[in-house]
C-alpha cells in the first residue's frame, strides 16, 4: 500500500500573523516563560507522588475490596493526570526550555506502557497538522468500531455506538499497550501513512518501556496479590484511566459543533484548527489543572509548544483577535454540554440513512 498524498493548506491569512504577534507581545509584556518552567516541575512532583502513593497503598496496604477499589480508582486517575500534564507537554516540547527535560517528561508515556516515539508521529505530526481530516487524523480513525466522520463507512452496529463507547474505552489502555503499538511498529504505518521505524536508542526505549510496564503493572503485583484480586484491580485501574483519557480527547474534536474535512483542504491552517476544535468548561479551574489545560483545546492546537499553564490567558487573546476577523471560536460552557454534543455526534453518524420515499 502506497502512502496517500498529504494535502496542503491554502496560504496563511492575516489571522495567523496577528495571533502570533499578540501572543508574542503577551509574553514580552509579562516576562513569563512560554514553557512550563518550575511550576511544571512542581506539578510533576505532585502527580508522581499521587501515582506512587496510590500504587504502594494498593499493593501493600489494601486488605479489603472497599479499601482496594478507591485506591485503584485513584491510581487510574493519577496515571491519566501524568499523561495529560507531563507526557503531553513533554512530547510537544512545551514542558521546559531544556530539551532533555522535555524528553524525560515525554518518556513518562514509555514508563506507562505506551511509546513516546509512536505517539509523537501519530499525535504531533498527523493529528495536530490535520485535525478531523479523514484518512489523516489518527484520532478519528477508530474503524470499524466507531464511525466518527461522514466519509467513513457505516456499519449496522454503529447505531449503538453512543451506548457502547463507554465500555469500549475501558479497554483502551490495554489495547494500546499490548496491541496497537506493536501492530504499528510491525506495519511501519499509521493508517495510510508510513513513518520511519524506530532504531537504535528509540527502539531500545520503546522495548524497555514495555518491559518496565510489565514489571510494575503485572509481575510485581502478582508477587504480592492473588490472581483474581489482581485481575479485578488491574481492570478497574485500566477502566478509569481509559475512560478518563478517551473522554477528554473526544470532547475536543468528536462533537457535533465542529467541522470534519476531506482533501483538498479549503481553509488556511489556523482557520482549519479553529473550525475543527472546541474548548469546554474553561471556567473549571480544578478541571483545567487536572487535564493539563486540554479543555483549552483551541489554544493548544494553535500554540502546541506553549505550556498548558498559559492557556487561560491565551484564550482571551484568541477570542479578541478572532472577533476582529469575524472568525468563530467553538466552546462548550460545561463538561455536560460537551458530553451531550459528543453523544449527538455519535447518534447522528450511527443512525441508518433515511429510507427513500417513492415519488
Amino acid at each position: 500500500m502506497s502512502d496517500a498524498p498529504r494535502p496542503s493548506f491554502p496560504a496563511h491569512s492575516s489571522l495567523r500573523a496577528e495571533l502570533n504577534a499578540e501572543v508574542d507581545a503577551y509574553f514580552a509584556r509579562t516576562g513569563l516563560d512560554p514553557a512550563g518552567g518550575r511550576p511544571a516541575l512542581l506539578k510533576t512532583a505532585v502527580l508522581l507522588a499521587w501515582v506512587i502513593a496510590s500504587y504502594v497503598l494498593l499493593l501493600f496496604a489494601a486488605t479489603t475490596w472497599w479499601t482496594a477499589a478507591p485506591l485503584a480508582v485513584s491510581l487510574g486517575l493519577a496515571l491519566a493526570a501524568v499523561g495529560f500534564n507531563v507526557m503531553h507537554d513533554g512530547n510537544h516540547g512545551a514542558f521546559s526550555t531544556r530539551p532533555w527535560l522535555n524528553r524525560a517528561a515525554g518518556a513518562s508515556l514509555d514508563l506507562m506502557g505506551g511509546s513516546s516515539y509512536l505517539w509523537r508521529h501519530k499525535h504531533n505530526v498527523l493529528h495536530h497538522t490535520y485535525p478531523n481530516v479523514e484518512g489523516l487524523d489518527d484520532d478519528i480513525e477508530f474503524q470499524p468500531i466507531f464511525r466518527l466522520s461522514d466519509g467513513q463507512r457505516r456499519r449496522w452496529f454503529h447505531r449503538f455506538q453512543h451506548l457502547y463507547w463507554v465500555p469500549l474505552f475501558v479497554f483502551f489502555p490495554t489495547k494500546w499497550v499490548f496491541f496497537d503499538d506493536f501492530l504499528t511498529l510491525v506495519r511501519g504505518r499509521t493508517g495510510r501513512h508510513s513513518f520511519p521505524r524506530p532504531r537504535g536508542w528509540s527502539l531500545a526505549q520503546l522495548l524497555a518501556g514495555k518491559l518496565f510496564f510489565v514489571g510494575w503493572a503485572i509481575v510485581l503485583p502478582l508477587m504480592v496479590v492473588p490472581v483474581l484480586p489482581y485481575l479485578l484491580g488491574y481492570a478497574l485501574v485500566s477502566a478509569v484511566q481509559g475512560l478518563t483519557l478517551g473522554t477528554v480527547f473526544q470532547l475536543a474534536h468528536a462533537v457535533d459543533t465542529v467541522q470534519f474535512a476531506r482533501p483538498p483542504l479549503s481553509q488556511p491552517w489556523v482557520e482549519h484548527q479553529l473550525a475543527t476544535t472546541t474548548d469546554f468548561a474553561r471556567g473549571g479551574r480544578l478541571l483545567t489543572w487536572y487535564v493539563g489545560g486540554l479543555n483549552f483545546q483551541v489554544e493548544h492546537h494553535l500554540f502546541p509548544r506553549v505550556s498548558h499553564r498559559h492557556y487561560p490567558a491565551l484564550a482571551e487573546i484568541v477570542r479578541a483577535v478572532c472577533a476582529r476577523h469575524g472568525v468563530a471560536v467553538h466552546e462548550h460552557a460545561t463538561v455536560v454540554g460537551a458530553l451531550r454534543a459528543h453523544l449527538r455526534h455519535l447518534v447522528r453518524l450511527g443512525a441508518p440513512p433515511p429510507a427513500l420515499v417513492p415519488a
